[in-house]
C-alpha cells in the first residue's frame, strides 16, 4: 500500500474509533443509575437499537420475600408509615390545625405563622417575640398558642430546642404521677440525670426519654437514594487441590443492573437513500453495544488496579494516596478518561461502600492523604472518653503529632462535618443519654 493509502486507512480507523468514543465517553461517565437514561437518549434516534432495562428486575430481586407469619397489623402499620412519609411535614401539621385545638381565627392565624417558621427538623427557630410583633399580638398570647403544638403529631414539633421538644413528647408518653414528675426534672437537668438514679422510677424514665425523637421531625428527613455500586471487591476463602485454604481479593463488576441493547437487523427500505441511512444507523447501533462493553472493560481494569494499589485498605489498613495520572499510565488511558470513569461511581467491599474517587486523594504532605486523616479522626472519636469528648482543637493536636504536619482547626472541623460527626458538646450530651 502506498503512503497515501496508509494515511487514508489510518484516517478511516480513527473515524470509526471516534464514532464509538463519541458514545463511549458519556456512557463511561454515567453512574449505574444514570446509565439507562444515557443509553436511551442515544438509542431514541436509532430505529435499530432499543434499551432493555435490568434495573427493575435487579431491584426486585433484592426485596426479601415476606414472611407469611407476619401479622396483618404489622403490615398495616408499615403501610401507614409509608403513606405518612409521602406527605411533607408541613402538610401533616397543616391538617391538624383545626377548631379543636385552635378554636378562634386569631389562634389559627398564629398556628399557621408558627408552621411557616418551623425548620426541617421540626423546631421553631425564630424568636416568639419577633413573630408576635410581626402579627401585632402579645407575646403571651402567641406563646399560649405555641404550647398547643405539644399535642400535634409528630410530637415535639414547634419546640424551641431539644429539651423543650422532649417535654412536648413527655406530654404524650405513658408516664404518670411520680414517674412523670421525675421525667420533667430529668429533662430540665439532663446533664445531671444520674443524680436521680436511686429513684424507683429512674430506669423507666430514662427508657422513655431515650425513645423520644431527636430531632422531632426525623421521620420526615429526606431519604438518601439507594447507592448501587459499580465494583465489588471482597475477601474470599480459596481452597486448592491439597485442601490448603488461603484468602484472596475477588474483583467483580456489578453488571446485574446494566441495561441490554437489543439490535433489530431486519429493517429494510427499498430506495437507495433509505438503505444507506439504515446501514449508517445499524453501524451506530453496533457501536453503542461496543461502547457499553468498553465501559465494563475500563471499569474492570480500574477495579483490578485498585485491588493492587489499595490491597492494605481492603485488608483493614489505611487508604494509600493515589494520583489519577499514576493509574492512567498503568492502564494506558489519559487522566481525564480515568476521571470520567470514576465519576458518580461506588465500590463495595467488606468495609462498606465508598465513592471510587475517594481512593484518588491528593496528598496533603508527603505520603499523607486527607482520606487517611479522616479515617484516623473517625477512629479517634469512636474510641474517645465519653465523659470528655475530644474537641476539634484537641483532635488537631493529635493529628499533627501523628502525621507530623501542620494544619488549622477549621480543616479538622470540615473533616469532622464531612464524616457526619457531631461537635464535642453535642456528642457529650448524646453520650450522657447513652444514645
Amino acid at each position: 500500500m502506498s503512503i497515501g493509502g496508509k494515511l487514508r486507512g489510518n484516517l478511516q480507523v480513527k473515524a470509526r474509533l471516534s464514532t464509538t468514543l463519541k458514545s463511549w465517553l458519556p456512557i463511561l461517565q454515567s453512574g449505574v443509575t444514570e446509565l439507562e437514561e444515557t443509553l436511551n437518549a442515544i438509542a431514541d434516534e436509532n430505529p435499530y437499537a432499543s434499551v432493555q432495562s435490568q434495573m427493575t428486575q435487579s431491584l426486585n430481586a433484592k426485596i426479601p420475600k415476606r414472611n407469611k407469619a407476619q401479622s396483618s397489623g404489622a403490615s398495616n402499620e408499615r403501610f401507614e408509615q409509608n403513606y405518612i412519609s409521602e406527605q411533607s411535614l408541613y402538610e401533616v401539621l397543616e391538617s391538624q390545625i383545626d377548631s379543636k385545638l385552635f378554636p378562634t381565627s386569631i389562634s389559627q392565624s398564629i398556628a399557621f405563622k408558627i408552621l411557616e417558621n418551623i425548620n426541617d427538623e421540626g423546631y421553631l427557630d425564630v424568636a416568639v417575640a419577633e413573630l408576635a410583633l410581626e402579627m401585632g399580638v402579645s407575646e403571651g398570647e402567641f406563646e399560649r398558642v405555641r404550647q398547643r403544638f405539644a399535642y400535634l403529631e409528630p410530637y415535639g414539633v414547634g419546640a424551641r430546642d431539644v429539651l423543650e421538644s422532649f417535654l412536648f413528647q413527655l406530654n404524650n408518653s405513658d408516664l404518670e404521677g411520680e414517674g412523670y414528675e421525675l421525667a420533667t426534672k430529668v429533662i430540665k437537668d439532663l446533664h445531671n440525670h444520674s443524680k436521680y438514679k436511686n429513684h424507683k422510677d429512674y430506669n423507666l424514665v430514662m427508657k422513655t426519654i431515650k425513645s423520644f425523637k431527636n430531632p422531632p421531625a426525623i421521620e420526615f428527613s429526606p431519604r438518601e437514594a439507594e447507592i448501587i455500586p459499580d465494583i465489588f471487591i471482597f475477601e474470599r476463602l480459596k481452597s486448592d487441590s491439597l485442601k490448603n485454604t488461603t484468602y484472596e481479593l475477588e474483583v467483580a463488576i456489578n453488571d446485574a443492573y446494566y441495561p441490554k441493547i437489543v439490535i433489530e437487523e431486519n429493517l429494510k427500505l427499498k430506495d437507495k437513500q433509505g438503505a444507506e441511512f439504515l446501514r449508517t444507523k445499524l453501524k451506530e447501533a453496533k457501536d453503542l453495544v461496543d461502547a457499553l462493553d468498553m465501559r465494563k472493560a475500563t471499569i474492570l481494569k480500574i477495579a483490578i488496579a485498585l485491588r493492587e494499589n489499595q490491597y492494605d485498605f481492603f485488608m483493614g489498613g489505611e487508604i494509600r494516596p493515589m494520583k489519577l495520572k499514576d493509574i492512567a499510565q498503568d492502564l494506558g488511558y489519559a487522566p481525564s478518561t480515568i476521571s470520567r470513569a470514576i465519576a458518580n461511581k461506588y465500590l463495595e467491599c467488606d468495609r462498606g461502600i465508598f465513592p471510587i474517587k475517594s481512593f484518588f486523594t491528593a496528598a496533603i504532605d508527603g505520603d499523607t492523604s486527607n482520606a487517611s486523616i479522616k479515617d484516623f479522626i473517625l477512629n479517634l472519636v469512636k474510641n474517645e472518653d465519653r465523659k470528655k469528648p475530644l474537641s476539634d482543637l484537641k483532635i488537631l493536636k493529635i493529628v499533627e503529632e501523628k502525621f507530623e504536619l501542620k494544619m488549622v482547626r477549621r480543616t479538622i472541623t470540615k473533616y469532622r462535618q464531612q464524616l457526619n460527626i457531631a461537635s464535642s458538646s453535642e456528642r457529650k450530651r448524646l453520650y450522657e443519654m447513652s444514645v
